[in-house]
Parts: C-alpha cells; structure tokens; sequence
C-alpha cells in the first residue's frame, strides 16, 4: 500500500482521561506516531457550536494531515482505541465527548455508499458527512487548499462557498501547540 495523506478530524468537548480536549488532541497525535502514523500538518484550533443535542459544551475541533502505510479498516481500529484509551464511551449519537477521531480522506480512496443505515464500524470513504460540517470543512482549507472531495471532486473552499451557513459560530482559536 502507498504511503499516501490521511485526513483525520479531530474533535472533543469534555476532559476525559487524558485532560482536557487540546491536551487529549495532543495526546492522540502521540498515540497516532506511537503506532506508526507520522503526522504531517495540524489545523488551527476552531471552537465550534454542538451540532444536534443541545446543552452541551461547544466542540474543539482541528483537522490533522498524516501519512502512513495502514489499511482503512486498520486505521478505523486503531482510531476507536485511542477513543477508548482519552475516556471516550458509547454515550449515542453527538453526545459530549472527550476524544472524537474520524477518517476523512484516505488517499483519496471511495469505499462504501454514504446512506442513512450505516452500520457501525463499516466504513464509508470519504467520511460521509464530511461536505455538511463546517467544522471539519474550516479547518481543511487552512491546511489543505488544494484537497478535493473525492466523490464530488469539489474542494472544501468551494463547498463552504455553496454552504456559507456551515461557517456560523464557529471561530479560530489560535494555533494548536505542543504544552
């Protein structure tokens, strides 16, 4: 398999077993190098609003560009253990959370048909919400002007252009730094 980049969305808004979300972020990205993934570029830290249960604390959000020879499936194991490992539990859909990593982009690979009734653990690539989120959306222009959209073939940019309403309340909350 090709050595080829791999968008990662990151996300967390409650401290977890590894502290707060920007000490878990940067926990993780150990974990990621821990097992061989090398992390190539980090997003800014965007604050952004909880999307579908209110009364929660707003998200840390950043996407995170990696590159490593592993497998989707491999990688989406790996991702759900460190989950595990920063406190993360099955709480439901868009409930807070400690640590949220999600596959956005595999090398551009298409697997799977986005649709209502996926199944938990299946993989669908390019993540299949990835175009509705501005949270994950911001912070790829910022790091990836050029990425495109593998199943639209549509750069992020464009597709916040057509969706400028993605962009509200979310804002930069500086650069993500090592403590």
């Amino acid at each position: 398999m090709q050595n080829s980049m791999i968008w990662i969305a990151v996300g967390g808004n409650i401290p977890g077993a590894w502290g707060e979300p920007r000490d878990t972020f940067e926990r993780a990205v150990v974990e990621l190098e821990r097992n061989g993934l090398r992390v190539v570029v980090r997003s800014g830290l965007f604050l952004t609003p909880p999307v579908g249960r209110s009364g929660q604390p707003d998200y840390l959000n950043a996407v995170i560009g990696l590159r490593a020879s592993i497998a989707p499936a491999a990688l989406l194991r790996l991702l759900k253990r460190i989950e595990t490992g920063a406190g993360r539990r099955a709480n439901g859909h868009w409930a807070p959370r400690p640590l949220d990593l999600d596959i956005l982009d595999h090398g551009g690979r298409i697997i799977g048909r986005p649709g209502r009734a996926r199944m938990r653990g299946r993989i669908v690539l390019p993540h299949p919400e990835l175009e509705g989120r501005g949270f994950v959306l911001i912070p790829m222009t910022e790091v990836a002007p050029r990425w495109r959209h593998p199943r639209l073939g549509v750069d992020a940019e464009t597709l916040l252009k057509r969706a400028p309403r993605l962009a509200r309340g979310i804002r930069r909350l500086g650069d993500w730094k090592p403590r």
